[in-house]
């Protein structure tokens, strides 16, 4: 059985022309090398697998072949290359600062540094996360960072530039590597998947993209994952299930939920999700850049920005066609405001359930005012002539005794309130709206002539205190809410006290529309609430020698006397 070998070590560049999303500054250094323009110390800085420490070792390749190709290409056949390639040239050194950071490591390179190499021309040191050096190793390396041999060429690699000091920095010529795209990392791996008799479909392959954020490395290492559990056949199915990736159709389905307005289809789908094991946080920001990867296919000039192959880019734009911008808006911030309350939330599941429900109410209010100018002119035509006839007619005249009701109660408002409550049902709204219309003016009077019911102060803090979660989503008002509570100085009176007037305007702005909730809640139309701005005795303090001696002397009459009898002086 041969010896198994990673892909990441495999298939790892060993031309400039090999390594993936790096053209930019891949051909800096050629042009570098053919120039013969050589700077004594490099600083590579970037996330991780995108090709620093490959693109120091090919550098330092090519600057020690002995018959380069075109200038800027090793040969692969002269001595030197040959070293290298069989990992024993002794004109590169390589040095891991994560375990080597002390001042005794950079002090044996120094030492090294005075030799010069045998063959070639160069002597490189690859110092590898150099940010983990030590302050004293860094100061130990700054003098021959600076002046180091004509033969000495150091490259720094590191993930975290902003940890290397300041000195270091200003000595080398830095490069900043750049995140791996996703169809960079899609079309290397379909390369590399030909080369080993591997078939991926293309969703597997965005998949791996996506969840290697930017790597090449970690692609690599997920695409060895996979073909050990797939096999030579790599599907999407099978690659969320090994990644527990959430399939993306649920997204889609629920977007389609969302802009029908169907709530159960909705919350059906979220009870299937966290029955996989999906975390709900998780699923809200996945949901969010769902909606944000649909809100940039729109427009064909924000289309770049979404990192897919192109396969699904189709899919996002036919789901874009079918969302208005207005609705993406409305839906990013409610997720938004979700992640924002999940963190905080007691009960998570029903901050999440919630957000579904808001998001499927969406442009809902725009189709509910349009069935009730409809049934209302008819009543209205036919009161103007017969009007006193009906009374003493029989049942077929009784469609005037409506008039009289609707015109003592379209003043009033409980009648408006009716058509609101279809927006809290589970997408059945539709068919109730014809029922409910004819009997709005009997159920709106029991509700008018109901009389004012007392209440204790337990009850008004409970229900003041429910105000609360009515909203989460203005921050300081829900604080002012749990912060300060009205207590009851008569019987329908009740009293706040604000601590600052700054807190004070906030409170009055907010008080109709809380005031309007409470007597609802408590079934009390004379409920009054009086804010007033709390004062506090502040104690004087002191502060002086004589005021601090005053204090002692009044809570200690003896001290006085001792003062008097040594002739004491207060300094």
């Amino acid at each position: 059985m041969e010896n198994y070998i990673v892909s990441a070590r495999k298939y790892r560049p060993q031309t400039f022309e090999t390594v993936v999303g790096q053209q930019a500054l891949t051909q800096t250094l050629q042009n570098a090398i053919r120039q013969g323009h050589l700077a004594h110390a490099y600083l590579f800085c970037g996330p991780r697998g995108v090709g620093k420490t490959t693109c120091a070792r090919i550098f330092a390749k090519t600057i020690n072949c002995l018959n380069p190709q075109n200038g800027f290409d090793a040969c692969n056949e002269c001595e030197s290359c040959r070293a290298f390639n069989e990992q024993r040239s002794f004109n590169i050194h390589e040095l891991d600062a994560a375990s080597n950071n002390s001042v005794e490591d950079i002090k044996s390179i120094i030492d090294q540094v005075r030799i010069p190499p045998q063959i070639g021309k160069y002597s490189v040191y690859i110092i590898d996360e150099v940010h983990m050096l030590s302050t004293a190793a860094f100061n130990a390396l700054l003098k021959t960072l600076e002046e180091p041999p004509s033969y000495a060429i150091f490259i720094l690699a590191t993930t975290e530039k902003h940890k290397v000091l300041p000195t270091i920095l200003s000595r080398c010529q830095v490069y900043d590597f750049n995140r791996i795209t996703v169809p960079d990392i899609i079309a290397y791996l379909k390369s590399l998947a030909a080369k080993e008799g591997v078939t991926a479909s293309e969703e597997a392959l965005n998949v791996v993209a996506q969840k290697a954020d930017g790597g090449m490395r970690d692609a690599l290492s997920i695409f060895d994952q996979l073909v050990a559990f797939c096999g030579n056949n790599i599907t999407y199915e099978r690659t969320i299930e090994v990644l527990n990736v959430l399939n993306a159709d649920y997204y889609f389905s629920l977007v389609e939920n969302a802009l029908s307005h169907d709530v159960a289809k909705a919350l059906l789908l979220l009870n299937e999700v966290l029955n996989h094991g999906f975390d709900a946080g998780h699923f809200v920001t996945g949901f969010a850049q769902h909606l944000r990867d649909v809100l940039v296919s729109k427009d064909p000039q924000t289309v770049q920005l979404l990192e897919t192959s192109d396969a699904i880019r189709q899919r996002y734009a036919q789901q874009a066609q079918l969302c208005p911008p207005l609705w993406l808006f409305q839906a990013l911030d409610i997720l938004n405001t979700c992640d924002i309350n999940y963190r905080t939330a007691r009960n998570k599941r029903l901050t999440v359930e919630l957000a579904l429900v808001k998001l499927c109410q969406l442009g809902v209010p725009q189709n509910i005012p349009a069935p009730q100018p409809g049934p209302e002119p008819k009543p209205e035509a036919k009161p103007a002539s017969p009007a006193p006839q009906p009374k003493q007619d029989e049942k077929p005249a009784a469609p005037t005794v409506p008039p009289k009701q609707d015109t003592s109660a379209a003043p009033k408002p409980a009648a408006p309130s009716i058509p609101k409550m279809p927006k809290i049902g589970l997408g059945l709204g539709p068919k109730p709206k014809a029922e409910e219309a004819p009997q709005a003016p009997q159920q709106s009077q029991p509700q008018e002539e109901e009389p004012n019911r007392p209440f204790t102060a337990d009850q008004l803090r409970d229900a003041w205190v429910g105000l609360a979660t009515t909203h989460n989503e203005e921050l300081r008002l829900k604080q002012l809410i749990e912060n300060y509570i009205p207590s009851l100085v008569e019987e329908t009176t009740a009293e706040i006290a604000m601590p600052n007037p700054w807190q004070l305007d906030q409170m009055r702005s907010a008080m109709p529309t809380l005031l309007t909730q409470l007597r609802r809640t408590l079934h009390n139309r004379e409920l009054n609430i009086r804010l007033v701005l709390a004062e506090y005795n502040r104690e004087q303090l002191a502060y002086t020698a004589e005021e601090k001696y005053a204090i002692m002397a009044e809570t200690n009459p003896a001290l006085a006397e001792l003062k008097e009898k040594l002739d004491l002086q207060i300094d």
